[in-house]
């Protein structure tokens, strides 16, 4: 091992810029829906030993070991990101005439730029590089910082951070209630890491594979416990509100075509209506599925997904009313619609439009709503507006002049004192918009979301799976619709309790789980997270001081 270890520290030119990429690529299946995590075990290790042969051309020059880290991260990232998120430039295609010539900025402009961080975080960890676990501990905490600071530079976009990769299950899922995501992330880099000790003299290379095989033990008995504490899967009282998943699964073209608003706004009112039970509902498309638990009682709150309502409620009555008429007595609609706020006239151009979370009563009343707060920047608004405008440029999926962001995050309180804290398609992956807003008491997380536009990608899959973890974070149960998807109704525990496959149209009804007591609170959260980050600088800091002092460089 040490021999093949010397061979790749040895590559130079494109023959280190070919395996760093392709390293990186091979990576992203630790992703869903692959969830293939063992590759980390391998890729980790060789992305390590590249960084030992990361120097200069100019011997003992800190400045130039840097640059070829950082080269070598940045490399690691391209591959891992345009492999991990080269769907998004299936959303492109919807109306190719106009964003086709944008698919190169998607498939690779974005993953050059995500790729950064990873590049960030290589020269950060080279700074405290040693011959030992203490350069690990520098790559994990480095990383651990990096997928930190990519959930708000540039707006944020913490997609695919390396700590889902830990995570394919449940069991393994638990963790995240310690310190989040992005300790998570630090954790799975130093696991994935550690078999680069290998290449060590025979004691240490013991002790790293002994460590290693003790902390994912401990990750996954931790997950074990927790789970046994929290009891059964779908446990919920016999009073607890039934919630119905609407998936239309309409497709995009459609969804976009004016003409088709009436039939679009049937199928909504078809599938609210439905009283069959969750396995005899009607489905289209393969590997047709509709799961979940039938309650005996008619649902108590139906929900549609983003952007579902083909017109503004605001300003249609007979869309109100048709809806009102759909609803059974008691019932209520959470429908994700475009909200308007009209200027001081309406019609106005100063008017605004919010993609937003409707309530609607039986009496076709709009009862509350919660705007998006986190748009999507280039889909939902056009950044340097005036600029890029002026250009021809506008926004994938915004409304006629774009989306405007909300001020701040809104519950919605439904009868019966039921109250949900709604995030807007993307919205969910981001761990802090997911915690109740300051002193509010919340009883489920509802996402709606339209993953219509990725088509059967991974996309989908991904999105569900980052979901699944706000709910351990918080310990609030999740209701997540999907125009087109994945829909399900998840526990606090990250386990799915009732579940929509994708290209179905179907239903399925689920009694909604009780939240749980987080684990921590989110203050406590990022102390830990932090905590871990310093403990892994000092075992790095400490071998590099220590490397220093017998010579080393």
């Amino acid at each position: 091992m040490e021999h093949f270890a010397q061979r790749i520290l040895l590559l130079s030119g494109w023959r280190r810029a070919a395996l760093s990429v392709a390293l990186g690529a091979l990576t992203a299946l630790t992703q869903a829906p692959f969830h293939l995590f063992a590759i980390g075990f391998v890729t980790f290790p060789l992305l390590v030993w590249l960084l030992d042969g990361a120097v200069g051309t100019t011997p003992g020059k800190a400045s130039g070991a840097l640059r070829a880290a950082f080269r070598i991260g940045w490399l690691f990232g391209l591959g891992y990101f345009a492999a991990g998120i080269w769907w998004l430039a299936n959303a492109l295609l919807v109306e190719a005439p106009e964003f086709a010539w944008a698919i190169p900025l998607a498939v690779l402009g974005l993953p050059a730029v995500l790729a950064v961080f990873y590049g960030a975080a290589c020269a950060l960890a080279r700074l405290a590089w040693s011959d030992g676990v203490g350069r690990i501990a520098a790559l994990a905490a480095a990383f651990g910082l990096a997928e930190w600071a990519r959930s708000f530079i540039l707006t944020g976009f913490p997609w695919n951070a390396i700590g889902y990769a830990l995570m394919p299950s449940p069991v393994l899922m638990q963790s995240a209630a310690i310190g989040g995501i992005f300790a998570v992330s630090a954790f799975a880099v130093l696991v994935f890491a550690l078999p680069a000790q290998l290449a060590a003299r025979r004691g240490a290379a013991i002790t790293a594979v002994a460590l290693c095989v003790v902390l994912v033990g401990a990750h996954a008995g931790f997950g074990i416990w927790r789970l046994a504490q929290a009891g059964d899967l779908a446990v919920a009282r016999d009073d607890a509100p039934v919630i119905r998943l609407v998936q239309p699964a309409i497709a995009q073209e459609q969804k976009m075509d004016r003409e088709a608003r009436a039939a679009t706004f049937q199928t909504l009112l078809d599938l609210t209506a439905l009283d069959a039970a969750p396995d005899e509902a009607p489905a289209v498309g393969d590997q047709a599925e509709a799961q979940g638990p039938a309650s005996g009682r008619a649902p108590d709150i139906v929900v549609w997904p983003e952007t579902s309502v083909p017109y503004l409620l605001t300003r249609d009555a007979a869309a109100l009313a048709s809806i009102g008429e759909t609803l059974l007595p008691e019932q209520m609609l959470l429908a994700g619609a475009v909200r308007e706020e009209p200027g001081e006239q309406a019609g106005s151009v100063t008017g605004r439009y919010y993609n937003s979370v409707m309530a609607v009563t039986t009496g076709g009343v709009i009862a509350g709503a919660a705007d998006k707060v986190h748009l999507v920047p280039f889909g939902e608004y056009l950044p340097f507006a005036d600029l890029l405008s002026a250009i021809g440029l506008r926004a994938v999926a915004a409304a006629d002049r774009g989306y405007s962001a909300a001020p701040a995050r809104t519950t919605i309180t439904l009868q019966g004192g039921l109250t949900v804290l709604p995030l807007v398609c993307y919205e969910s992956i981001f761990p802090k918009l997911a915690v109740p807003p300051s002193g509010q008491r919340v009883d489920a997380i509802v996402n709606v979301t339209n993953d219509a536009w990725f088509g059967r990608t991974p996309g989908p899959w991904q999105h569900l799976h980052q979901t699944r973890l706000r709910a351990v974070e918080t310990g609030l149960p999740i209701i997540r619709v999907a125009n087109n998807g994945i829909s399900a109704v998840v526990d606090p525990q990250g386990r799915i309790v009732a579940r929509i496959g994708h290209d179905v149209r179907a239903v399925a009804d689920a009694l909604l789980p009780d939240a749980a007591q987080p684990l921590f609170p989110e203050r406590q959260r990022e102390i830990n997270f932090w905590l871990f980050l310093s403990i892994l600088s000092a075992i790095a800091i400490t071998a590099r001081i220590r490397l220093r002092a017998f010579g080393g460089n």
